[in-house]
């Protein structure tokens, strides 16, 4: 009598669909360590986001395996990545969860340009938004006379009204801020 063979364990199993492997390629004037970052720690963080997918990175070109959708939104969240770098913005960890997070939220606002929308720079330090509740409070206090922040404490809204009064006062657009509580 003959026993049934089981197949290798790391043949493919035949009812699983093969999955399409797409490329993305970098541009040659971005350091891919820029991109995926030291010990490609931003590489790390896209593939625990996106667990179905596999990625693999080669000289200047990423090749993504899995499910179409996942596909598309590391495709997307690959060109926000190279758009934020192009600002001269250092990619950081924090960077990248926070445009995962926007990009799945499926919003009107883009990643980059949340990220990007500098406020104020001193000393070497930029003030910017770091979410996207952040830049539509920012755009707000730039479209309306008035504006009432309203949220938990530790959100940054008197951080970021402070950093646009500043500005203002810098740019001449008022001649003294007023504090009030």
């Amino acid at each position: 009598m003959t026993e049934p063979t089981m197949p290798p364990s790391d043949a493919p199993d035949p009812r699983e669909r093969p999955r399409p492997t797409h490329t993305v390629v970098i541009p040659d004037d971005v350091q891919m360590v820029t991109l995926l970052g030291p010990r490609d720690e931003m590489l790390r963080t896209i593939e625990r986001a996106f667990p179905r997918l596999v990625v693999h990175a080669r000289g200047n070109e990423i090749s993504l395996t899995g499910p179409q959708d996942d596909v598309q939104s590391v495709e997307r969240l690959i060109d926000e990545l190279l758009e934020i770098i192009a600002t001269g913005q250092p990619l950081n960890r924090d960077a990248v969860e926070r445009s995962i997070g926007m990009l799945r939220a499926q919003t009107r606002e883009r990643p980059a340009e949340v990220l990007t929308a500098n406020i104020l720079s001193s000393r070497g330090r930029t003030i910017r938004p770091k979410t996207l509740g952040q830049k539509q409070y920012v755009d707000a206090i730039d479209t309306n006379t008035i504006v009432f922040g309203i949220g938990p404490a530790g959100t940054g809204k008197t951080y970021l009204a402070m950093a646009k009064a500043v500005a203002a006062l810098q740019n001449k657009q008022v001649n003294r801020i007023l504090l009030t509580r």
